[in-house]
Parts: structure tokens; C-alpha cells; sequence
């Protein structure tokens, strides 16, 4: 693999629905062959994401206070929003696939990520994502991906300096027995996610085998032009 192309929207919050489909465009362009690998980086506005394992008990309790979608990665319940770094590698996974692989690269690029700040993360058996060790273990970064026709969709999210609030109303990534946390407070200073965000491009590209990378600045560079919905018209 040679290049991985980015694509990142700036830094007003995406809304989920918008950012999903940008994603299926471009995942489709990819299955097609018409577009290079490619990543989006954003961040959402607030919303809780639920995964196809996702239990009635891990869904938030009293009022969410953001919209709770259904999705189609693996997984459970997570949370996305300001301050919270998200990427989206749409990619072919070369064969045979091994879907395992492509989260361990995932995890990597999140540690290695840290450990620019200072933080040290680790992987921990039997849970995907990177987690700070301690009593308890606390996870910085979540990872939830799918791939579909060979394609990736979906993927990682770091926890830069969003407002950690927001996970007490679930039992995020249906674990019960381990806190969240953000690169922020491991590092006793802020880190937002513009400090992260061109870090995290070098070491993905990196995990992932990229030789090189280069930035897009317009979506439909990858996604086309949206097909327009037709208009019923009374007479």
C-alpha cells in the first residue's frame, strides 16, 4: 500500500447521520475501485452510537441528552462528540483479510498517539481500544469497525479533552468494571483534538503500512456528488 488519502472536515462538530453518509458514499467508491484508501478525521456533535452488542442495560438511563442511533459496526454503546477525536479509515483490507490485524494497527497508531503526550497506553486482553493501566483500568481510546466487501467503515475514537460526563449515562462499550478517560487529564494539561489530530495521521498511516499520505479538502472529491432525492410534485 502506498498512499492514504485524508480527508478532514474542520473543526465544527459533524452531525452522526451527516458523517455516516459521507462514509457509505465513499465506502462505496472504494468497493468500486474509484477512489484511493482513504480516512476522515472529525469530530461529532454529541450522540451516543449503539453496536450490533449492544444490551437494553448499557443504554442510557433518564434523559440522554443526544440522539441514541443504531449502527452497523461491531461493538457496543459509545459516546462521540467535542473534543473527541474520530477516524474513519475506508480502506481495502488486503487478502486474506484478517480482521484482527487491522485492529491491532488501530490500536497502535492510538498508543503511539499517547505516547507523544506522555501518556503511556496499553492494550489489554479480552477489549480492544487503548487504555491507561491503574486501579481501574481507564480507556482513552475505543474502537469500533466494520468491513464490509473487503472495505473498512467505522473505527477509532480518542478521547482528546471532551467532557467525560457524557459516559455516566452509559455503560460505555458494555464494560461495567473500568472507567473512560482523556488524553487531557493523563497528561495533567489541556490536549484538544487539533493537537492530536495531525499526529494521529502520521502514526495511522504508519500502522497501517502507508508509505506516504496527502489531504483532500472537499468530500465530494471521494463521496461524488450526493444523488438528489426526487421531489413528488401535486398537480
Amino acid at each position: 500500500m502506498s498512499e492514504l488519502v485524508y480527508l478532514a472536515l474542520g473543526p465544527a462538530p459533524v452531525d452522526y447521520m451527516d458523517g455516516w453518509d459521507l462514509q457509505r458514499r465513499i465506502h462505496a467508491r472504494r468497493v468500486a475501485d474509484e477512489v484511493p484508501d482513504s480516512c476522515l478525521l472529525l469530530e461529532h456533535q454529541p450522540v451516543y452510537t449503539a453496536g450490533k452488542r449492544t444490551a437494553a442495560s448499557d443504554r442510557p438511563f433518564g434523559a440522554p441528552g443526544a440522539p441514541v442511533i443504531d449502527v452497523d459496526r461491531g461493538g457496543k454503546i459509545t459516546w462521540h462528540g467535542p473534543g473527541q477525536l474520530t477516524g474513519y479509515p475506508i480502506i481495502r483490507l488486503r487478502e486474506p483479510v484478517d480482521v484482527v490485524a487491522y485492529v491491532r494497527a488501530l490500536e497502535e497508531a492510538m498508543i503511539r498517539t499517547c505516547a507523544e503526550f506522555g501518556v503511556t497506553a496499553v492494550r489489554v486482553a479480552g477489549r480492544s481500544g487503548a487504555w491507561v493501566e491503574g486501579q481501574p483500568d481507564r480507556k482513552v481510546g475505543a474502537i469500533g469497525a466494520r468491513v464490509a466487501r473487503g472495505v473498512t467503515m467505522h473505527g477509532l475514537a480518542l478521547n482528546c479533552d471532551c467532557d467525560l460526563s457524557w459516559y455516566d449515562r452509559i455503560v460505555p462499550c458494555g464494560i461495567r468494571d473500568a472507567e473512560v478517560t482523556t488524553l487531557s487529564a493523563e497528561a495533567g494539561r489541556r490536549i484538544t483534538v487539533a493537537d492530536a489530530a495531525e499526529i494521529m495521521e502520521r502514526h495511522l498511516a504508519d500502522a497501517l503500512g502507508y508509505r506516504t499520505r496527502r489531504h483532500v479538502c472537499d468530500p465530494d472529491v471521494l463521496a461524488g456528488n450526493p444523488v438528489p432525492v426526487p421531489v413528488a410534485r401535486v398537480s
